[in-house]
């Protein structure tokens, strides 16, 4: 497998966490949290980012239900999943995000979300799945 850098992304209306990390190391990096007011900035900011780090691919974490269904939430992050794909021609993969935010918790050891957590658990994901566990 060539290696790839990876930019995920935990969308929010109000809050979009962003990490990082590459299928070399199988690692993944809480990177920052994005707070834009605008769909300008959203998108500046974004850009600045894919910018910045050049990913191979974009990861864009998907709320579902506890059940597996689709929930409002869903309908926002495919839409931005596939703004992602339109506006900048990177390749995007939506990945289940089910339980991010509380994970996001448990290893921050508090109640308070950090998006960047959380965007962190969804890039780790979505690696672990890929990578074969036995490296050498």
């Amino acid at each position: 497998m060539p290696e790839e850098t990876l930019l995920a992304f935990d969308y929010g209306t109000r809050k979009i966490g962003v990490a990082l990390g590459n299928t070399l190391t199988g690692q993944a990096r809480p990177l920052r949290i994005l707070t834009p007011v605008t769909r300008e900035q959203r998108f500046s900011q974004v850009a600045a980012l894919l910018d910045e780090w050049r990913p191979d691919r974009v990861i864009v974490g998907l709320p579902l239900t506890l059940d597996g269904g689709e929930q409002p939430a869903s309908r926002l992050a495919r839409r931005f999943a596939n703004q992602l794909q339109g506006r900048f021609g990177v390749v995007v993969e939506l990945v289940d995000e089910r339980g991010s935010s509380l994970e996001a918790q448990q290893i921050l050891g508090t109640h308070a979300a950090d998006d960047a957590v959380a965007a962190c658990v969804i890039l780790q994901r979505y690696l672990d799945a890929r990578i074969p566990a036995a490296r050498v």
